[in-house]
Formats: structure tokens, C-alpha cells, sequence
């Protein structure tokens, strides 16, 4: 469990994190509205070397970035607009994991069995506005989250 106390907090988390992901990982992102879920995003992306600031991809609902704008390959999702798993297979995510890395917001609209393998946080708002992440993390991501 982590506690960040405010926004710069969660985009130095999110930059951290991105020294650390590869190609074919997924950071699967959960909490309620408004929690941080998308600033966290834009750390990674941040940290990944995104210069100008990343949109939320609620609308697009996938927000591909390539070389040279991130030094790997991202999709960021963002699946809150589904209303069930199966809306979810014209998107064809797993196909991104063939050569990116797959930040997903709301992974829960996928059900329980969505990427076991996931980098699973999950961030509730304290009552005095600090976030409290905690972390389901899985072997391949075991010796990268000890560095954080």
C-alpha cells in the first residue's frame, strides 16, 4: 500500500513505473471517479517521454502512442463507456500487447478473468484527499514493484 498525498505525488509514481514497464505489459488501473486513475496514466506517459500533455481517452476509448513521441509503444484505454465485456472485442486490446504496453482504466468492465497478469492498482480517495494505492501484483511485475 502506498499513500500519495497529492497530484505531483501520483505523476511521480506514474514516471517511476514507467522506467520499469515493457512491451506486452498491462497496468490495469481501478478506483472510482474522479480518484486519479488518469493522472496516474499521464505519469507513465510523462515518464515514458511524452512531452505535451496525454487527453483522457473517454470518448476515443483507445489512445495509441508511438515512437518517437514514448520510447515504447502505449495504448491507453479507458473502458468506463462499456456496458459489457463483449463490447470490448472489436477493440481487439490483446493485439496491442504484441508490440506495446497497455495502460487500462476501469479493467473491471472486463470482468474478473481480463489480463491475470496485470499490474492491478487500485486507488481509493482518503478523506483528506490523499490517495491510497494498493497494489495486486503478479510474478512478472515481483522484482520490478520492489524498485518503486
Amino acid at each position: 500500500m502506498l499513500l500519495l498525498k497529492d497530484e505531483p505525488a501520483m505523476l511521480a509514481l506514474g514516471r517511476a513505473l514507467a522506467g520499469l514497464a515493457r512491451i506486452g505489459d498491462v497496468i490495469a488501473l481501478e478506483g472510482g471517479l474522479g480518484a486519479g486513475k488518469t493522472t496516474l496514466a499521464r505519469g507513465i506517459l510523462e515518464g515514458l517521454g511524452l512531452e505535451e500533455e496525454a487527453p483522457s481517452p473517454s470518448f476515443a476509448i483507445v489512445q495509441p502512442y508511438d515512437v518517437p513521441d514514448v520510447r515504447l509503444p502505449v495504448a491507453h484505454v479507458d473502458l468506463y463507456r462499456l456496458d459489457s465485456p463483449d463490447e470490448a472485442e472489436e477493440l481487439a486490446l490483446d493485439e496491442y500487447l504484441m508490440d506495446s504496453l497497455l495502460i487500462v482504466e476501469w479493467p473491471d468492465r472486463l470482468g474478473d478473468g481480463a489480463w491475470p497478469d496485470a499490474l492491478r492498482l487500485h486507488i481509493d480517495i482518503e478523506p483528506d484527499g490523499a490517495r491510497r494505492l494498493t497494489a495486486c501484483v503478479p510474478d512478472a511485475w515481483t522484482d520490478r514493484w520492489s524498485q518503486i
